[in-house]
Order: C-alpha cells, then sequence, then structure tokens
C-alpha cells in the first residue's frame, strides 16, 4: 500500500527544506511517483506558501524554513510516539500539566487523554491541562477526565499556538507542575530553542511557572540551535527522547537534567 498524499507532501516539504532545492526528478526518485503527481504535489504545496516553486522543481522559501505542524505530523514519528508515551506515564492523578505546541507535544495531549480514559483512578477533571496550542486544547476539551486551561493571545497559523502579551498575563497565575515541552533544538551547553521569538517568549513563561521542565526532542533537536532562546539548560529537570551522544548525555546530567530514552 502507498503513503497517503498527505504524507507524500509532508516528505517532499520536508525534503525541499532540507535540500534548498529539489528538482521534480529527485522526487520521482525518492517517492516513486510519476512526474505529473510530482509536479501536481509541488504546486499544491507552493500554494501552501511552504515552497517556491521554479522550473523544473522548487526551493524552499527565503524567509522561513519552518513547515506547518500539518505537515511536521510524519517526520521521526516513531520516535516521537515513544516520547509521548514515556511523557504521560509521568503524570499522576491532581496534577496540572503544561504542554506548548508542536507535534510531539500534541501526542503526548492524547496519550495522557488515552491514559486517563483507561485508568480508574483517573476520575472526572482530575488532570488540569495548561496550553497555549488550539489544536492540543480542541482535542482534549472533549476529555472528561481532563480540565483544560488555554492562554490568551494571537493565533500563530503555522503551529497553532497563541503568542503575544495576553498570554504574558495570564501565565504568571497559573502554577504548573509539570510543564513538557516541546522545542526546534536543544544545545547541551547552552539551552532550549525555538524558531520564532514570540513563541520562545511565551514557552519561556511557562518555564518560568512550572515545578518541574521536561524536555521533549527527538534526537533530530539535539546539539541544534534556533533563532530564539526559551531558556537556559539548568532550567530543565529532565529530557526523554529517543537517542543521545554519550557527549550530549554527560554534558545535560553534569547540568542537572536527567536523561530518559524512550
Amino acid at each position: 500500500m502507498g503513503i497517503s498524499r498527505h504524507e507524500r507532501l509532508s516528505q517532499i516539504a520536508a525534503l525541499v527544506i532540507e535540500r534548498g532545492a529539489l528538482r521534480v526528478e529527485d522526487i520521482v526518485e525518492n517517492l516513486d511517483i510519476s512526474a505529473a503527481t510530482a509536479r501536481r504535489d509541488l504546486d499544491e504545496l507552493a500554494a501552501q506558501q511552504l515552497i517556491v516553486r521554479t522550473r523544473g522543481g522548487a526551493s524552499a522559501p527565503p524567509v522561513s524554513g519552518e513547515i506547518p505542524i500539518r505537515y511536521r505530523t510524519i517526520l521521526h514519528n516513531d520516535a516521537k510516539e515513544r516520547i509521548a508515551k514515556a511523557a504521560a506515564a509521568l503524570v499522576l492523578p491532581g496534577d496540572t500539566i503544561g504542554l506548548n505546541g508542536g507535534t510531539t507535544t500534541t501526542l503526548i495531549g492524547r496519550e495522557i487523554a488515552l491514559r486517563c480514559g483507561a485508568d480508574k483512578q483517573f476520575g472526572p477533571a482530575s488532570v488540569t491541562v495548561v496550553t497555549n496550542a488550539i489544536n492540543i486544547a480542541n482535542e482534549l476539551v472533549v476529555r472528561p477526565q481532563l480540565r483544560v486551561v488555554v492562554t490568551g493571545g494571537v493565533v500563530r497559523p503555522n503551529t497553532f499556538e497563541l503568542t503575544g502579551p495576553l498570554t504574558a498575563l495570564v501565565l504568571p497565575a497559573i502554577a504548573i507542575d509539570t510543564l513538557f515541552l516541546g522545542l526546534v533544538g536543544l544545545e547541551p551547553r547552552r539551552g532550549a530553542y525555538n524558531d520564532d521569538a514570540g513563541e520562545a517568549m511565551v514557552n519561556g513563561a511557562l518555564v518560568e511557572n512550572a515545578s518541574r521542565v521536561v524536555a521533549i526532542a527527538d534526537s533530530s533537536k539535539l546539539g541544534r540551535r534556533a533563532f530564539a532562546k526559551i531558556c537556559d539548560i539548568d532550567a530543565l529537570d529532565m529530557l526523554i527522547t529517543d537517542a543521545v551522544s554519550v557527549e550530549q548525555r554527560e554534558l545535560l546530567e553534569n547540568s542537572g537534567v536527567e536523561v530518559v530514552l524512550a
């Protein structure tokens, strides 16, 4: 059975962003599809402003390499699902959990909902979820075991995250037991990063109001920096990932960050 159109678009967008430019022939070779299908897919991605259509192929957008969340869900999916299950296992009845936006935190929200629904120790509204991601709130609000708190702000269409001064006003009044922090990059010597300054500011406010901060990152994000810093490395209590080098693990643990492999 071939991959779905959604998965195919996701893979093409990721290849263009990763390589900077891609020819139709490259897509045909990598995805085993016809040239006509490849051209139609490129036209669709260009209409979504995810790529720039060129003669014979496509190039990455000049302003941003960020792939909207609906097209990023397929990337590193197996690792993200394992990470999400390990994170959800940390949640206890009575907890207030923080989730910022992102594909992995979206999966964590789903896993928390599944765990709470299957385990009788979680009664009605026994876990509070605080999030600035409206897609996560939308999925979780129908779960009777969860109480969902959404921060205010302006929605970013690429990630569905709420940012801006309204969010900064709300968060200081909320105490979070455990924050599951999605990020774009984690540099063991420096800290956690995001591509967008507004999101990084809100994510940093979530960190400030959390008793425990659990960084969530598949191995592709380790050792990487991005445009905007969320927090220093010593603000993190734990990292859940799928793989980590010996050097990275040593640096993290020396900074007081517990490393958990999923």
